[in-house]
């Protein structure tokens, strides 16, 4: 049971000592990556995704529950403590929706019953509907995320999830972070978009390759993040509209003040 996770900080791409020596993350924490473009955000999710041990360029140190993590922690797949989600996730095994959900439930020892469970999970957070007999191949983007975000939850038990770059997933972020949250998961959000960095608890800014500092969210971004959250879900409406041919009246976007 991963009840924290603790970065030791290292250097910048300059081999500055990193201004944030130490961030620890605990079970069931949302916790922001944010930073421009470059300023090392991938760097800093790698490193923890390989449960770095001064090994990598940056000379980070990873210890799970105060530990370092053995070898075998590392590099044994099937103790793999990291589930990574990307913005460019789509699958390209061909075989139905229910076959893989039952087959990754066998591989992890869980119920088949929970294969269920992940569809309507999933199906809360995308406004396409997934079915179990629906092919892989053909899930749009939205989709397989949603699909990925409930198996993370529900089948894997990966106790830590890296979230790369969601935004533009096509799913109910909020949502989906509350999920992964909710089912016990040390969630690390690496955004750019103001919905998911300020629903986060804090979050981390990066510079030039290094920690620059750690900010906590603060009641009013909270509320902030709510209310853009409901912008979001009107974009997410607005756009199924679109899709399904229909006519988009203005009186529908009186919630934005338009």
């Amino acid at each position: 049971m991963v009840e924290k996770i603790t970065i030791i900080g290292g250097y910048d791409k300059l081999g500055n000592k990193e201004s944030v020596e130490e961030v620890i993350i605990k079970k069931g924490e949302i916790f922001g990556v944010v930073g421009p473009t470059g300023s090392g955000k991938s760097s800093l999710i790698g490193d923890i995704e390989q449960l770095a041990q001064e090994d990598t360029f940056s000379k980070r140190k990873i210890l799970v529950n105060d530990e370092e993590p053995s070898y075998e922690d590392r590099t044994n797949p099937r103790k793999k403590m990291v589930a990574q989600l990307s913005q460019n996730m789509n699958f390209l095994a061909d075989m139905s929706v229910g076959d893989f959900l039952s087959l990754h439930a066998k591989c992890r020892g869980a119920s088949s019953k929970c294969v269920d469970a992940v569809v309507n999970l999933a199906n809360t957070l995308t406004g396409e509907p997934i079915k179990k007999d629906h092919e892989l191949t053909i899930l749009s983007g939205g989709q397989s995320r949603a699909l990925m975000v409930a198996d993370v939850a529900i089948i894997s038990n990966s106790p830590i999830v890296l979230i790369d770059e969601i935004e533009n997933a096509g799913i109910r972020k909020h949502d989906a972070l509350k999920v992964l949250a909710g089912h016990g998961k040390i969630v690390m959000v690496v955004t750019h978009d103001p919905v998911l960095a300020l629903m986060t608890d804090r979050r981390i800014v990066m510079k030039n390759g290094g920690m620059q500092q750690v900010v906590g969210t603060t009641p009013t971004e909270k509320s902030l993040s709510k209310k853009l959250n409901k912008i979001d879900e009107i974009m997410l409406s607005l756009r199924d509209k679109v899709r399904n041919g229909e006519i988009i009246e203005d009186i529908e976007l009186e919630g934005l003040g338009l």
